[in-house]
């Protein structure tokens, strides 16, 4: 994982290497210098049920990783699959930017990287579903 920086609002919670941290009364914002730290905000946090359509099943893998319950290794090649699946359907140049980026974090162990770019399919999925659901 490259330096990440995390900007918290306040009482806002995030788990690190398995340790759910809090943080005070106001903003924050914090520098991840040590690389491979797992780390995952927990109100991006996707619970196991809510991970019913292709892309949130994506995320819910590299939130996996990032969490310390998969390892890494057990995750790529299930999570480069999705990505291909996702790549398959959702065509469109900004889509298909984005799981490039997706598919390169992956590739390079940046896992907080991947799921911020599969996080960014998430409405255009919602957009595509209800238009389905819709016609």
């Amino acid at each position: 994982m490259s330096r990440l920086i995390l900007k918290l609002a306040p009482r806002e919670r995030v788990l690190v290497n398995g340790a759910v941290i809090e943080n005070g009364d106001r903003r924050s914002r914090l520098s991840v210098v040590t690389p491979d730290a797992r780390i995952l905000r927990l109100r991006d946090a996707i619970h196991p049920e809510e991970a019913n359509t292709p892309v949130r099943r994506a995320c819910f893998a590299a939130q996996l990783v990032l969490s310390g319950d998969a390892a890494p290794e057990a995750m790529r090649q299930q999570m480069l699959r999705r990505i291909e699946e996702l790549s398959q359907v959702l065509r469109d140049p900004d889509s298909r930017a984005l799981l490039s980026r997706a598919s390169e974090a992956l590739l390079a162990g940046e896992h907080y990287a991947c799921l911020k770019a599969l996080r960014a399919l998430l409405p255009r999925e919602a957009r595509l579903l209800a238009h389905g659901r819709a016609g």
